[in-house]
């Protein structure tokens, strides 16, 4: 029951720090902003989206079959379809709780195709680190590849962090560094006085599969497949914000170095509040205002990406929980004929 009611706590706090945003956004806009705001949804070009929909369906598709990959090595075969609809199915439940789609997809594909959440969870931390691993690789060929631009007012920001925190801002840093340590150690001491403990024994259990999990990247063996989907989902998403660039009047002459600083700042969003509502088109906005777009067109661009990604969401992750018991009624039926053939043998 306390876990439910955190859960809900947790959804509330986070949906609503994103609705305040989009509130804060609309009351701070001036009577020419706002209209400025509308002018550019009204003369935008719709077509431009049905590239981005297949785009992104693409990219969501390539990253199925990258997490297919990392369950070879424990022996996983399952359907890429069960795959496909679990990974929508768990961006559906990470708009509106971040990580919550992660252990969800992991038990739906777990209970479809008769596998062991805890290494799927293994699997999917290895994605993620590998995700994250791109994630500051791009950050890095974003700043180098514009310097004076993106490399001066990151250096101005921190500056300026600096000169309000003073020393301060290292002592904060040492005490957050110090207590994550001190949880470790007295975790594992924890784990060694207490081995037999029924709560650490399947903490023990789950990291032991966490751990099978990251092993099977040293068994790949299709690594440049691997690679190869890595750099597709990557290239996937920054096309999609390069062409939106051409949906708007204000954006047009935008190019791929500002879409390359966009794609950065709206993967933070995405981590700020649930699938990146109110907080996508602020990030956006403060992106594209180096790049000498007005902060009305800034906005109205960022709600379009916004609304066009969430809305490919929520279309595929509810059309997928319809769909995999239809998808997968053989087997549904197979499974409760055997549990029924094991009771009457047990009786």
């Amino acid at each position: 029951m306390k876990k439910k009611i955190l859960s809900i706590l947790q959804y509330i706090i986070f949906l609503g720090g994103g609705i305040f945003l989009v509130w804060w956004q609309l009351k701070n806009m001036s009577d020419a902003d706002q209209a400025e705001f509308f002018k550019a949804f009204r003369k935008a070009n719709y077509l431009i989206i049905i590239p981005i929909v297949i785009m992104s369906l693409l990219s969501h598709l390539s990253r199925s079959m990258r997490w297919k990959l990392l369950m070879e090595p424990l022996g996983y075969k399952p359907k890429l379809k069960n795959v496909f609809a679990a990974t929508m199915v768990g961006y559906l439940a990470n708009s509106a709780i971040p990580r919550l789609g992660e252990i969800l997809k992991c038990s739906i594909l777990a209970r479809y195709e008769k596998l062991k959440i805890e290494k799927l969870v293994g699997t999917i931390l290895v994605e993620r680190t590998f995700d994250l691993i791109c994630f500051f690789i791009f950050i890095g060929i974003t700043v180098l590849i514009q310097i004076e631009k993106i490399g001066g007012y990151v250096k101005n920001q921190v500056n300026a962090i600096a000169e309000n925190q003073g020393a301060s801002l290292w002592i904060k840093i040492l005490i957050v560094l110090l207590i994550i340590i001190g949880i470790i150690i007295f975790i594992r001491l924890l784990m060694r006085r207490f081995p037999q403990n029924k709560i650490i024994a399947k903490v023990n259990g789950f990291i032991s599969g966490i751990g099978s999990g990251f092993a099977t990247i040293k068994n790949l063996k299709h690594r440049k497949l691997f690679i190869a989907h890595t750099l597709f989902i990557w290239s996937m998403y920054l096309l999609q914000i390069y062409i939106g660039f051409f949906a708007m009047e204000g954006t047009t002459g935008l190019s791929l170095k500002a879409a390359c600083s966009v794609l950065t700042l709206a993967t933070l969003a995405m981590i700020a509040t649930p699938g990146g509502i109110g907080s996508f088109p602020i990030f956006v906005m403060q992106v594209l205002l180096i790049y000498g777009i007005s902060r009305s067109t800034g906005q109205a661009f960022g709600w379009m990406v916004w609304g066009v990604s969430t809305g490919i969401i929520i279309v595929s992750g509810v059309l997928a929980l319809i769909l995999l018991p239809y998808m997968n009624k053989n087997y549904l039926n197979e499974t409760d004929d055997s549990d029924s053939a094991e009771n009457i043998l047990s009786s």
